[in-house]
């Protein structure tokens, strides 16, 4: 018989509201608020908060505070990841990030989902992991939705919802996101 957190991580109905869980969150909120308020300024101490809340990350790993966060653990970084101020991860399921990601400030992954049914929505959840290649850019303010790949070398324009997959090297913008262009794979700097 699977835990709850088996379950959460599992992309299979779970309650929120297990002992387990609701401790597991109180640690990452611990950790925020050190990181949040205490520290604020990146420094030593911060970037031991955020080694102990995001422990599998890659080298470089740099976070602008206030960030947000429910579990921290299901958040995987490659090297050189930059999330600027304001970002939110809902990392009930794995959040898998590439190296060299660039996230504008207000940026927020979706994990967490919960059913369409009224009746089941009232006493469970699920999520669903989220993907994100090497060398991408994902503008202020994207939304990226539970269950979403986006492929190596893309840019999520900013204020965009990811609703759907985003293939390698595709620049996509709007409400739902759509791909407008693919980009240069020559790198050739662009504008």
């Amino acid at each position: 018989m699977k835990t709850e957190k088996e379950k959460m991580i599992d992309g299979e109905y779970y309650l929120a509201g297990d002992f387990t869980l609701v401790k597991d969150r109180r640690r990452a909120k611990n950790l925020l608020h050190r990181l949040n308020i205490t520290e604020y300024r990146i420094t030593k101490k911060a970037r031991e908060i955020i080694a102990e809340l995001i422990p599998n990350s890659g080298k470089n790993l740099y976070i602008e505070p206030p960030f947000f966060c429910d579990y921290g653990y299901n958040i995987f970084c490659g090297d050189n990841v930059f999330f600027n101020v304001n970002c939110v991860v809902l990392d009930g399921a794995k959040v898998s990030i590439g190296s060299n990601v660039l996230f504008a400030p207000g940026v927020q992954l979706y994990t967490a989902a919960h059913p369409l049914d009224a009746e089941a929505r009232k006493t469970v959840e699920f999520s669903k992991p989220i993907t994100i290649g090497d060398d991408c850019w994902i503008g202020g303010n994207a939304i990226i939705c539970p269950g979403i790949t986006i492929g190596n070398g893309c840019v999520i324009g900013a204020g965009s919802v990811v609703t759907k997959d985003i293939p390698d090297n595709s620049m996509a913008v709007g409400n739902p996101a759509k791909i407008i262009k693919k980009l240069n794979t020559d790198n050739t700097p662009t504008q």
